[in-house]
C-alpha cells in the first residue's frame, strides 16, 4: 500500500467531505472510485477544456461569414472618414 497526501483548501475539503458523507463514503473511497474509473477507461473521467477565445465563438464566426459574404456580393457601403463624421 502507498499513501498519497493532498493539500486542499479547508472549505473545499469540508464541502467534499460533506458530499461524500451524503453518498455514504469517505474521501478515500471517493478517490479510489475515481482512480479505478480512470484506469478502467484509460482517460480522465470528465471533460477538461480551456476557455474558448470569444473571437472564435460560433456566434462570432457566423457574423464574420455573413460580413464576408456581403463584401463578396458587393453589398457594402464605402464611406470616407469625412463622410462618416458628417453623419
Amino acid at each position: 500500500m502507498t499513501t498519497i497526501s493532498l493539500r486542499f483548501d479547508d472549505d473545499m475539503k469540508k464541502e467534499l467531505d460533506d458530499m461524500c458523507d451524503e453518498m455514504g463514503m469517505n474521501l478515500t473511497t471517493f478517490f479510489m472510485i475515481y482512480a479505478k474509473k480512470a484506469l478502467r477507461e484509460r482517460r480522465i473521467p470528465f471533460d477538461i477544456a480551456a476557455p474558448i477565445d470569444p473571437f472564435y465563438s460560433e456566434k462570432n464566426i457566423r457574423q464574420i461569414r455573413k460580413a464576408d459574404s456581403q463584401v463578396n456580393d458587393g453589398k457594402v457601403i464605402v464611406k470616407t472618414m469625412e463622410e462618416l463624421e458628417e453623419l
